[in-house]
């Protein structure tokens, strides 16, 4: 498995649709957003077969990872865990970027716990799923 920057924004995209469109009921428009082409984007793939995405924002000293998504048949192989360590150091190599935030699905809050984030703020709503801030230091 491996975990790399890219500018393949349709394999990004295609992974995308399948886990936040098709699976979690996320409308089109909510997903596609119009902060592609700013952002910093991974991609992971088991051989030849991309497998996970995420991207990452970066604003000040904080970098916002958000979609981050990994193909239902693998979670639980610890990709999650690697895209997300990869995120981070994505970010750390960034000059003045301290900071890691992101928006948690609350069913991820203890996921991303185990990655030493702290859950702030209330729970709110983000395309009908509810999610809580999240941050930590890099």
């Amino acid at each position: 498995m491996r975990i790399e920057e890219t500018t393949e924004l349709a394999i990004c995209h295609a992974l995308r649709r399948t886990v936040f469109i098709e699976e979690q009921g996320v409308a089109e428009a909510e997903e596609m957003d119009d902060q592609d082409d700013g952002a910093i984007h991974l991609l992971a793939w088991q051989g030849d077969r991309p497998v996970g995405t995420a991207r990452l924002i970066l604003k000040g000293d904080i970098g916002k990872i958000g979609r981050v998504c990994v193909l239902p048949e693998m979670r639980g192989t610890g990709l999650g865990a690697a895209l997300m360590r990869a995120a981070m150091d994505a970010l750390r190599v960034r000059p003045g970027v301290a900071r890691a935030r992101l928006g948690a699905q609350t069913h991820a809050i203890g996921f991303y716990e185990k990655l030493g984030f702290v859950a702030e703020g209330p729970v709110y709503d983000d395309a009908g799923i509810p999610h809580r801030d999240m941050t930590r230091e890099l």
